[in-house]
């Protein structure tokens, strides 16, 4: 298999890339200002900070306001000595330092909010409240109905020194920079059903309309943060595209319905496992990248909206796609 290790130009697709934009930015200006007349109130409460200078004597008053903080089995004993734990401090210390404000991610979360709002009018926009979750990544942004909770800890930066001990794969994504873009995937996962199909296809799709969600909800974020990739890594498996694609129909994975490829190839791993040399150069999740091209390119040859998207077969949405991946 050739796989491409460099980014190479594509003058042909850049130029018709070039009059797809001219030709098609006067719709999408449209949108865009019907969306920004959209009026949405963001209510963040910091209570990352409210704790952190909190006293033993403020913990009933910060129950009565957040009591869905403070599981009911845990005595004031346990709160109380939570405020005095060094490392504990240190990680409040340590969220102040990166967010001693909340301005900028208050903005994306509104620009967020009112394209949702324009494509979902039926959801109510949730209260924000930062926290810190003692670095459980695996639950940085929870959506919970009415309410949107973000560890704010989960994002310090990928070399903050609370990262150590964590694989590369999983440290890289923990940034301020892919804070909407968690979001933005949380509240997809929540429209986007899973269907009974358990094809790899069927897989790759179900991610695919999650990315092309975020395509609607944050035009103004790169392919890479909504991939939640770095760009070294999007540049990696935008540039193998097609070798990507021979190898999933050389091998027959599309209608396969092997478990072990949603670990191999859709699963966050610190590689995808083709079983070749060059496996450790690639970034993991490449399938959802595929999924994702297999969407847009659906979209871009067929006239549906977006709620209809999201309840359309897997396979239906293949058939009619016309999808080429790019060489």
């Amino acid at each position: 298999m050739y796989w491409k290790l460099l980014y190479m130009e594509r003058p042909f697709f850049s130029a018709l890339l070039t009059l797809f934009f001219v030709f098609g930015c006067g719709t999408t200006d449209k949108v865009e200002d019907e969306i920004a007349k959209i009026n949405v109130e963001v209510n963040v409460s910091r209570f990352d900070r409210e704790f952190a200078e909190a006293k033993a004597t403020d913990i009933p008053l910060l129950k009565k306001t957040y009591p869905y903080l403070f599981p009911k089995q845990y005595p004031d004993s346990i709160w109380n000595m939570k405020l005095q734990d060094p490392i504990q401090v240190e990680l409040f210390d340590e969220v102040g330092k990166i967010f001693p404000n909340f301005d900028r991610e208050s903005e994306e979360l509104e620009s967020l909010f009112k394209h949702i709002k324009y494509y979902f009018p039926q959801y109510r926009i949730p209260n924000v409240i930062t926290m810190t979750s003692e670095v459980d990544y695996s639950s940085r942004v929870i959506w919970a109905d009415t309410l949107l909770l973000l560890g704010l800890d989960n994002y310090l930066g990928s070399d903050h020194k609370f990262y150590k001990g964590l694989q590369n794969y999983i440290s890289s994504n923990m940034d301020k920079k892919y804070i909407v873009s968690d979001v933005a995937g949380a509240f997809a996962r929540k429209v986007v059903p899973r269907l009974s199909d358990r094809t790899f296809l069927s897989e790759m799709v179900y991610f695919g309309k999650i990315l092309y969600l975020k395509d609607k909800l944050l035009p103004f974020a790169s392919d890479a943060q909504k991939m939640v990739y770095t760009q070294d890594e999007f540049d990696w498996v935008e540039a193998n595209e097609e070798p990507i694609w021979r190898n999933f129909i050389e091998q027959e994975h599309l209608y396969s319905t092997d478990k072990t490829l949603r670990l191999r190839f859709l699963d966050p791993a610190p590689f995808s496992k083709f079983g070749l040399e060059l496996d450790n150069e690639s970034p993991g999740r490449v399938g959802r990248y595929l999924g994702w091209q297999i969407v847009r390119s659906f979209m871009e040859n067929n006239e549906v909206t977006l709620p209809q998207l999201l309840n359309l077969p897997a396979d239906g949405i293949f058939k009619k796609s016309s999808y080429k991946p790019k060489k």
